[in-house]
């Protein structure tokens, strides 16, 4: 192909991928926007293999095929429930292959560079290795290989700051003296080594904004891959992927009532006592509630608001809830979903999986559109939901959460929540939701105990 030609598909994918980022802003229109999205990747893809600067392919065929073979097996043996992990993974290696584009491309001119290129090599190298090894750490978090507590110590913030600081100024420096092999490899050393020191001391229950925020790295690797490279549609995409991940980071950041700062040098999630005295000595005598007694409610129950939560990831119990609910219909029961915005463990996790199980998308509410309609609801079920139910955010101003915004479950007639224990969430505190008189605790997992409901209402007729 000439270079008109490629800039003319770059452009066409470049808009293609523009398109599907907007079809992702509603789930009626996400599926097309991924394939809106898929199409233009194939299109730069196709661009860049026909460059008339490519003169071999046997590696490039041999990539392919060993990417997509990952990327398949990806696709079919990773659950949805570990999509936030998978998610990592991606990112992860996504940073890597930046960061490995930079060095090469630093090799090859053997350090004689002109500025403007040495500027964007410096910053998609520092990128992409924290990236890889920062999205690794979440990996390992998210997954229980490395422990969700922060792991910290007295000087991390001052180290972490010297680490970040040694590597501008380096890379400052290489911008008008390229020549020093040893410290450009010396950046590429100590940015996969901020990846690490970034992320060990953050907590498990920031670990979503945490991956938002290597998404946006990521992005802006790829932007800076492309000034290095000068292809247009990776500036183009990188830059899309950048800013996204940004706002997407600060989105849930608002939805956690948390800053940037106390997530990047706080230590949200660490173990704490959990409540007083009198808190635990009722959570030592909680009974749990029966499968008659929830059916006698929902029997005199006329609106139902359901809460999923990553309980419901876990146990797989998005088709069980599906079910239950249409039975519910069935009888004249008005039935609506509640999705908290950081449910689960990544924004749009809730959807995803009620998606997959046929629920209709005109019955999901977010927080703003359905919290009013709580304290009017017969029933509330909460299905293994924690935090994002939690009264203390808004009641507790000791509380670590308060501020956060909360689904007002508490506030409907009767709360059945289906948890496997009374053990505390992410956040790492007793959720007073489990002990309010309104409230009927079902212990068991949430898969089974669906089953169990909707066996029991069908034997009723």
């Amino acid at each position: 192909m000439t270079t008109p030609s490629i800039e003319i598909a770059y452009l066409a994918a470049s808009l293609l991928f523009i398109f599907g980022l907007r079809g992702l802003r509603s789930p009626e229109t996400a599926r097309r926007g991924i394939q809106l999205a898929e199409l233009a990747m194939l299109i730069a893809i196709s661009a860049t293999l026909l460059h008339n600067h490519l003169v071999r392919y046997d590696w490039i065929i041999i990539g392919v095929c060993v990417g997509s073979a990952i990327g398949v097996a990806m696709a079919i043996f990773i659950p949805m429930t570990k999509m936030p992990e998978r998610i990592a993974l991606s990112h992860a290696f996504g940073g890597l292959a930046a960061a490995l584009v930079g060095v090469s491309e630093y090799s090859r001119h053997s350090g004689i560079l002109p500025a403007g290129k040495m500027a964007a090599i410096g910053f998609e190298v520092m990128l992409g290795a924290l990236t890889f090894t920062g999205s690794l750490m979440a990996f390992g978090k998210l997954q229980g290989m490395i422990s969700e507590r922060p792991i910290t110590h007295r000087f991390q913030n001052g180290l972490n700051v010297i680490f970040f600081a040694a590597t501008f100024v380096a890379i400052g420096y290489l911008i008008p003296h390229p020549v020093h092999q040893e410290l450009f490899y010396g950046v590429v050393g100590m940015s996969f080594l901020l990846g690490v020191l970034i992320v060990l001391p953050i907590g498990g229950a920031d670990m979503p904004v945490v991956i938002s925020l290597l998404n946006s790295y990521a992005g802006l690797a790829a932007a800076a891959t492309g000034f290095a490279l000068s292809n247009t549609v990776l500036v183009v995409c990188g830059a899309l992927d950048g800013a996204s991940g940004f706002f997407l980071s600060l989105v849930m950041s608002k939805a956690m009532n948390r800053s940037f700062a106390n997530i990047l040098f706080g230590a949200f999630g660490q173990e704490r006592e959990n409540g007083n005295d009198a808190t635990r000595a009722v959570r030592k005598s909680l009974l749990g509630a029966t499968i008659g007694d929830a059916l006698v409610v929902f029997g005199n129950a006329r609106s139902v608001i359901i809460v999923p939560g990553y309980g419901m990831a876990a146990a797989h119990a998005q088709h069980a809830v599906r079910e239950f609910a249409e039975l519910l219909e069935q009888q004249g029961i008005t039935v609506k979903y509640a999705i908290h915005p950081v449910a689960g463990r990544m924004p749009g996790h809730m959807n995803v999986l009620l998606a997959e199980a046929n629920v209709p998308y005109d019955h999901l509410y977010d927080i703003d559109a359905i919290n009013d309609e709580f304290a009017n609801s017969d029933v509330a079920l909460v299905v293994g939901a924690n935090d994002v139910v939690n009264p203390a955010a808004k009641n507790d101003s000791a509380s670590p959460i308060y501020g956060m915004p909360v689904l007002n479950a508490d506030q409907s007639r009767t709360v059945i929540v289906l948890k496997r224990s009374l053990n505390p969430g992410f956040a790492k505190i007793d959720n007073e939701l489990f002990t309010r008189p309104n409230t009927m605790m079902i212990f068991g997992d949430a898969k089974e105990t669906l089953v169990e409901l909707i066996k029991a209402m069908k034997e009723k007729g």
